[in-house]
This record gives C-alpha cells, sequence and structure tokens, in this order.
C-alpha cells in the first residue's frame, strides 16, 4: 500500500510517501494506528506528531474521499493523508 502524505503531514513524517506492506485489507483506522506507532515524534519541531494529525485528517483512496473510516484498503491502494489546510 502506498501512503501519500501532504502539508502537516508530509512534514511530521519527513517524506512525501512510504510504502506499507499488508497480507491482507485494513481499515483506515487500522492504518492511523499504524501510521502513528510508525512516526511517534514528528520529523519537524513545528509540526505536531502525525498522530495527533492523523485525527483531524482526511483520506483519498486511490485519488476519491474515503469518508467510511471503517472500510477494508487494499494492499495495492494508494492512500493520500491531507491535513486540514487553511487559506483558499
Amino acid at each position: 500500500m502506498l501512503i501519500r502524505y501532504f502539508a502537516a503531514a508530509q512534514a511530521a513524517t519527513g517524506m512525501n510517501e512510504e510504502t506499507l506492506l499488508h497480507a491482507g485489507p485494513i481499515s483506515i483506522n487500522d492504518l492511523r494506528e499504524q501510521l502513528t506507532a510508525l512516526h511517534p515524534v514528528s520529523a519537524s519541531e513545528h509540526t505536531p506528531p502525525l498522530g495527533e494529525l492523523l485525527k483531524r485528517c482526511s483520506f483519498l483512496r486511490n485519488e476519491v474521499v474515503l469518508r467510511d473510516l471503517a472500510a477494508d484498503l487494499d494492499p495495492e491502494d494508494v492512500v493520500d493523508v491531507l491535513p486540514p489546510f487553511a487559506g483558499g
């Protein structure tokens, strides 16, 4: 599964994207727990840890908004992590 980070999530992880290997489907809630464990400390002193950000993030699965956080994600999915954006 390819995870792509944007804005503050990118700053918190210090990376644009990463690949996670899963044998089967997982939910966004499970993914959030895994990402929080992988990135317990922010890579930026000006950005909260990823675990704090994920509570307010939106998610896209294969470029489509994912509203059901219990929906299964497949290992070949691309998940975008989008923190709230300010401005217009």
